[in-house]
C-alpha cells in the first residue's frame, strides 16, 4: 500500500515550498492540496493550483494533485490549461483529484453568485464538468455546448505529457458518481464514511462493492482504477502512533484500499498530530529517506 500525505495551503512561500520538499524527503507517493477558496472558513487560504505549479518546481520526484477539484468555482477551459501547464512543469507528475463540490458558504459554495444548486443540477453538473475536461485534455480542438458548460474551438496542443492526458482521481460514493469514476477515473477517492451507524470499514467495503458494479455496467476492468482513502474523517487513529496506522492500514488494504492519504499536522485543528509520530509513520511505511 501506498502511503500519501494532504498539505495545506495555508503558509506562504518559502515556508511552504520548504514543507513541500520536506514531504518529497519523507518518501511519500503524492502530496495533495485542497482546492477552495477557503475551507471551512480558513484564512489564509492559498490557490490549489499557483501552489502546485511552486511545489512541481521545487520537487522532482513526488506526485502531486489536488484533492479534490470541484466546478464550485472553476470552468472546464482554464482548469484545462492550467492541468495542462503543471504536468509540463512537473514533468508528468500530476493527479487530478476532482469531486462534485461542498455545499457550505464556509468554503466555496455559491460564491460565484446565482442561484442555489439542488442535489440534481450539482450532479448533471460535475458529470458533464468531469466529461468536457476529459475532451479538452485529450484534444486536440474542442468545441461543445452543454446544459451548463461550454467551449468553442479551444485548441488543446501539444496536451499533456502524461498519455492520453494527466489521470483523473474521482471523489464519489452514490451509483451516479461510481458511474462516472468508471467511465474517466483512473482512481477513486472516499473519506470512508457512510450511514449513521455504520462502521467506516463496513461503507468502504459497500463503496467497492458499488464501484465493482459501476465498473461492470461500463464495460471497465475495476483493476485498473486505484482505491485511495482520506484519512481524518471518520474518528480512526490514523496518526496515533505507528502501530495504529499499521493496524489500520492493514484493515483497509485487506478490503482493496491501494493509497492511503494522511493530513499533514496542522496546529490548533482537529488534525493536529505529533510532527515526530508522523514523520516516524512515514520512515516505516512511505520509504523516507
Amino acid at each position: 500500500m501506498e502511503i500519501s500525505t494532504v498539505m495545506w495551503p495555508t503558509r506562504s512561500w518559502p515556508e511552504a515550498g520548504a514543507q513541500w520538499r520536506r514531504a518529497e524527503e519523507l518518501g511519500f507517493g503524492c502530496a495533495w492540496v485542497y482546492d477552495h477558496t477557503a475551507w471551512r472558513g480558513a484564512t489564509p487560504w492559498y490557490d490549489a493550483y499557483t501552489t502546485l505549479a511552486a511545489a512541481a518546481a521545487v520537487t522532482s520526484r513526488i506526485r502531486l494533485g489536488t484533492m479534490v477539484t470541484s466546478p464550485n468555482f472553476r470552468h472546464p477551459v482554464p482548469t484545462a490549461h492550467a492541468v495542462k501547464t503543471i504536468d509540463h512543469i512537473s514533468g508528468g507528475r500530476l493527479t487530478l483529484g476532482i469531486g462534485s463540490g461542498g455545499t457550505s458558504r464556509t468554503s466555496d459554495s455559491g460564491i460565484l453568485g446565482g442561484p442555489e444548486w439542488t442535489a440534481r443540477e450539482r450532479a448533471d453538473r460535475f458529470a458533464e464538468w468531469v466529461g468536457l475536461l476529459d475532451r479538452l485534455l485529450t484534444g486536440p480542438e474542442t468545441t461543445y455546448e452543454g446544459a451548463y458548460y461550454s467551449a468553442r474551438e479551444v485548441v488543446t496542443g501539444p496536451g499533456c505529457v502524461q498519455r492520453p492526458r494527466v489521470p483523473f482521481a474521482i471523489a464519489a460514493t452514490g451509483p451516479r458518481g461510481l458511474r462516472l469514476v468508471a467511465r474517466h477515473g483512473a482512481a477513486w477517492v472516499t473519506t470512508g464514511g457512510g450511514p449513521p451507524g455504520r462502521a467506516p470499514r463496513d461503507a468502504v467495503r459497500d463503496q467497492l462493492a458499488g464501484l465493482r458494479a459501476a465498473c461492470e455496467a461500463e464495460g471497465r476492468d475495476p483493476a485498473g482504477i486505484r482505491p485511495i482513502l482520506l484519512t481524518g474523517f471518520t474518528g480512526e487513529p490514523f496518526l496515533e502512533s505507528p502501530q495504529a496506522f499499521a493496524d489500520l492500514a492493514g484493515g483497509y488494504a485487506e478490503l482493496g484500499i491501494a493509497e492511503i492519504a494522511v493530513h499533514w499536522p496542522r496546529p490548533g485543528t482537529e488534525w493536529d498530530a505529533d510532527m515526530k509520530v508522523f514523520e516516524d509513520i512515514a520512515a516505516r511505511h512511505a520509504g523516507a529517506r
